[in-house]
């Protein structure tokens, strides 16, 4: 079996690469990089400029499938210009796809795609499965209701069409939990706001099999990227700290604080969303990291 994937480099890709090679599938990849570009059996690079709707459709030779993962980050200043950046390169690189399929002989069957649970609104009572049907009126909620529905367009060309919308990755190679020990590891950690507002997390390697789990048995329709059990961002504080043997006495950090530091991108550590993993565990998904300690000790292992 031989997939594409967007976003192969990134840190989500780049698990999800290495689980492919394990289990013996082939990937071919797309790069706005010239020099990132490989030619192996098992990982051949293909050049692509979204942005100038270029794409090498070589790309697609003896592909039947493709996992979606493009996107500007999230963790960044939120200027006017990069909302706009962060929006158009979900929407252009799903575009670019799509309509390079249409122009030429494929067998493509099935695209797995990448979304978020910033769809939901933010609540520190509801549980959101994914058939809750009211959209968060943030900038988050608006750029992943915008790409979900650019990502349905491949279901005109009669590809099955999967979305897993993750929530906080946990991994030690990168993204948000870097950030959240590196104060705890000096003793100056600290729970944001209230501390209350629910972190649907999941352990990077439970993300990556969750994609080629989805991909393996053909499933379609919308799975939550996120672990069984979420917990509060105190407790997401309280456990890191325990596992790194590190004291917890600083006051939580308030919000307008970090309003002011990250301005309109603040909402990434306050906003409440708790999410349910059941319809993928009803598909018969195992996870190995259903509880935050066990995942935690795994990553934060010295």
């Amino acid at each position: 079996m031989r997939v594409l994937i967007t976003g192969a480099t990134g840190l989500i890709g780049s698990e999800i690469v290495k689980l492919c090679h394990e289990k013996d599938i082939k990937v071919n990849y797309l790069t706005t990089s010239k020099s990132k570009l490989v030619q192996e059996e098992n990982y051949k690079g293909f050049y692509w400029n979204p942005k100038e709707k270029e794409i090498d459709s070589k790309c697609f030779k003896n592909v039947h499938a493709i996992i979606h993962l493009a996107g500007a980050t999230v963790s960044k200043r939120w200027t006017t210009n990069y909302k706009n950046e962060i929006l158009s390169s979900r929407t252009e690189t799903t575009a670019l796809l799509i309509n390079t399929l249409k122009e030429i002989n494929h067998n493509v069957k099935q695209v797995v795609s990448a979304s978020a649970i910033g769809i939901y609104p933010d609540s520190l009572t509801n549980y959101y499965d994914q058939f809750h049907d009211e959209i968060s009126t943030s900038f988050l909620g608006q750029v992943v209701s915008v790409w979900e529905e650019a990502v349905n367009e491949f279901s005109k060309l009669n590809i099955t069409v999967s979305k897993i919308r993750i929530g906080l990755v946990l991994s030690n190679k990168g993204g948000a939990l870097t950030e959240i020990v590196k104060p705890i590891k000096f003793g100056l950690g600290a729970a944001f706001g209230s501390g209350k507002q629910w972190q649907s997390w999941i352990h990077i390697h439970d993300l990556a099999n969750m994609f080629l789990y989805v991909l393996k048995n053909e499933l379609s329709g919308v799975y939550n990227g996120v672990a069984p059990n979420p917990v509060s961002n105190s407790e997401l504080t309280k456990t890191a700290a325990s596992v790194l043997k590190k004291p917890l006495f600083m006051p939580n950090i308030p919000k307008f604080f970090m309003k002011l530091v990250l301005g309109e991108m603040h909402i990434l550590l306050f906003e409440s969303q708790r999410v349910c993993s059941k319809k993928i565990v009803e598909n018969k998904f195992s996870f190995t990291y259903n509880y935050l300690e066990p995942a935690l000790k795994d990553l934060l292992k010295t």
